[in-house]
């Protein structure tokens, strides 16, 4: 099974982004394009200005952070909450995207084959394959390169992983 959205990604290391910002820009980013997704035409905030509302730091943005000024963005009309996996999967297939935070540091996991040791990434897509989950993600990009489509082994990440659902309430 695999599903997999149409999105356009970032890199945090555009142009438009200020360079002090860049190297810790991963979540703001990931914000943006989810506001971008969900407001395509309307998106009224840039990266730089998502960095300072959502409380971006040189060592990144703190997850709960993130929910907390998403939830003062975005207003009574919106969840902004923490998911599991299979959330992640039920929002991934009613059109939605979902921001995966990868951080070995605050979870004591120093050791293993992660992905990321400390990074935001929107999550737009998955495919069952044998025994493991890909996640489906645009990675953010790197200096001098746009973010990619990746895909990244669930089992592998998860002592690493969280995530974060942003959906209109009903």
């Amino acid at each position: 099974m695999r599903a997999l959205l149409n999105i356009r990604g970032k890199s945090q290391f555009d142009q438009d982004i200020q360079a002090a910002y860049q190297p810790s820009a991963c979540g703001p980013v990931t914000a943006f394009v989810m506001l971008q997704y969900h407001f395509p035409s309307a998106c009224p905030y840039d990266v730089n200005e998502l960095y300072r509302l959502l409380g971006g730091t040189k060592i990144g943005l703190f997850k709960w952070r993130f929910i907390r000024n998403m939830r003062k963005l975005l207003g009574t009309r919106w969840t902004v909450a923490e998911c599991n996996i299979e959330e992640v999967m039920r929002q991934i297939d009613d059109g939605r995207i979902v921001a995966a935070k990868f951080d070995k540091w605050f979870n004591f996991r120093w050791r293993g084959g992660f992905a990321f040791d400390y990074h935001w990434v929107p999550v737009i897509g998955y495919e069952k394959v044998s025994d493991d989950l890909r996640l489906i993600i645009h990675d953010n990009g790197g200096r001098n390169r746009p973010s990619q489509v990746r895909q990244i082994s669930y089992n592998r990440n998860k002592p690493v992983l969280s995530f974060v659902k942003v959906e209109p309430k009903s």
